[in-house]
């Protein structure tokens, strides 16, 4: 008998996933992807011998991905090989200082000591509210479908007891007092597309996400396990179509139907998944539909999370004290955050997320070099900066910027180079106004006030990735695929 089809639009981690779960349950799954590789905001860059890690570089929750390669009847450790890297992250202020931060808890409280002892006794008190964040945000909420509204209403006085109604940086400053502790502790909204003094509280989960799972590295990059996943779609029965940008989801009294592609292609299915940016599904991929909730009017009005600069870079030298991964602070923190996300312009002073990969697999790069990455929060494209024009200078600027601090003689090394802007994110991702991240985590902009992974607007469409609950973020993402399963009906 022919099985149900199922067709997911996307192939980052949240399409790829949700391929996995529908298939596992009987589910004919085909995954259309736009781009020439499977990844999305995942994407693999190869050059000069140097292989780049488009984006996710983080691996904070090991256990989802074990679930995935068990619904495909293997095992993670068979085909993935995850280092945990100590320390997580370096943090280095701008006056030269850094904290080193980790899942070590006495090293942990000798890196609070070292700027505020008087600190100590507010910090364990912030570990204890973000394991009881965790307990609800994660163990509760992660995987619920926010599709009716009395399910956020039974679950508000969880969210009150934890105090979501306050910002990242509030519920921190709430316990911790110095201002650089303050930026330690509060950082992580921006590692999802979040301003730490607008996104809800609820994020501060990761800091005990991170606590009790670890930071872990892929061996071979993310692009393994983009790689890995693709093959367990394969493995089920299901397949990834590469170079076929989908121009429509074809629609019939209310119900989608499957998906029409660039080519004038009709693909029909039962069910159709988009992992494609939430906005530019409802902008884009149903402008021929009239719709209640998600109209051009809203998307509009929406608050969407920050861009990224980022320029990925070969040196033919290495630079063995620097960090795995490094988080570089300006002296400005709430000031430039405030450049990026409400005055949004391109500011002289910037603060950074250097990824060093061959700090912990030397495989990336030839014998004696290091590949890196260095990301940039800057304003979307709502701010009509040109980035033709900019690109090139703010590089410059930025490499000057490392030069003089943690990478000497940076520009005399560098070997292999190559940037994406917010124009990337825009064009070549499909994301509305070139937010990397999708609409911001906002307190209005979260469970059931963030697009639904039902549709709100046609029967038989759901939603995954970064712009759906429960939001951006690798373990956010593939929880998203996990939601499906109390929504998507069993195949007949």
């Amino acid at each position: 008998m022919p099985r149900n089809k199922a067709i997911v639009i996307g192939s980052g981690f949240g399409g790829l996933s949700a391929a996995i779960r529908l298939g596992a349950r009987g589910y004919d799954v085909e995954v259309i992807e736009k781009l020439d590789k499977p990844g999305g905001r995942a994407y693999v860059y190869e050059q000069d011998g140097f292989t780049f890690d488009a984006g996710p570089t983080i691996v904070t929750a090991p256990f989802l991905l074990e679930e995935l390669w068990a619904l495909a009847g293997s095992k993670l450790e068979d085909d993935i090989d995850l280092r945990e890297i100590t320390p997580y992250y370096r943090i280095r202020f701008d006056d030269g200082t850094h904290f080193d931060y980790s899942g070590d808890a006495e090293a942990m409280r000798q890196e609070v000591a070292k700027f505020s002892p008087e600190d100590l006794e507010g910090y364990e008190e912030f570990l204890v509210v973000s394991r009881r964040v965790y307990g609800v945000g994660f163990d509760e909420l992660l995987y619920v479908s926010f599709d009716k509204f009395r399910t956020m209403l039974k679950v508000l006085p969880d969210l009150v007891r934890v105090q979501f109604f306050r910002s990242v940086h509030g519920l921190v400053a709430k316990y911790i007092k110095h201002p650089k502790l303050r930026m330690v502790f509060s950082f992580h909204p921006l590692l999802v597309g979040g301003n730490p003094f607008t996104t809800t509280s609820v994020y501060t989960l990761i800091q005990h996400l991170e606590r009790a799972h670890g930071v872990h590295f892929a061996m071979g990059g993310t692009g393994v396990l983009i790689k890995g996943l693709a093959n367990l779609i394969e493995k089920q029965g299901g397949s990834l179509r590469l170079n076929a940008p989908v121009a429509q989801i074809t629609v019939e009294n209310g119900r989608a139907t499957g998906v029409e592609l660039e080519s004038g292609e009709h693909i029909p299915a039962d069910v159709v998944v988009s992992n494609a940016d939430s906005a530019a599904t409802y902008k884009y991929l149903l402008s021929r539909t009239r719709k209640k909730r998600w109209t051009d009017r809203k998307l509009y009005r929406a608050k969407y999370s920050m861009s990224l600069f980022v320029w990925y870079f070969g040196t033919n030298r290495r630079y063995e004290d620097v960090d795995h991964h490094m988080i570089l602070l300006s002296e400005r923190y709430r000031e430039l955050l405030v450049d990026i996300f409400d005055r949004k312009i391109l500011a002289k002073d910037f603060s950074l997320y250097l990824h060093r990969p061959t700090a912990t697999d030397t495989s990336l790069a030839p014998d004696g070099c290091d590949a890196f990455y260095v990301l940039s929060p800057v304003p979307n494209q709502k701010s009509c900066i040109d980035w033709k024009e900019q690109a090139e200078p703010y590089r410059q600027a930025i490499s000057q910027y490392l030069s003089e601090t943690v990478l000497p003689d940076l520009e005399d090394h560098v070997v292999t180079s190559r940037m994406l802007t917010p124009d990337d994110f825009g064009d070549r991702l499909s994301s509305v106004n070139g937010a990397a991240f999708g609409l911001q985590p906002i307190l209005l902009q979260t469970a059931w006030f963030r697009p639904h992974n039902v549709s709100e607007e046609v029967d038989g469409l759901y939603l995954v990735g970064a712009g759906t609950h429960p939001g951006a973020g690798m373990p956010g993402v593939i929880s998203s695929a996990k939601v499906l399963d109390e929504v998507v009906p069993d195949p007949a």
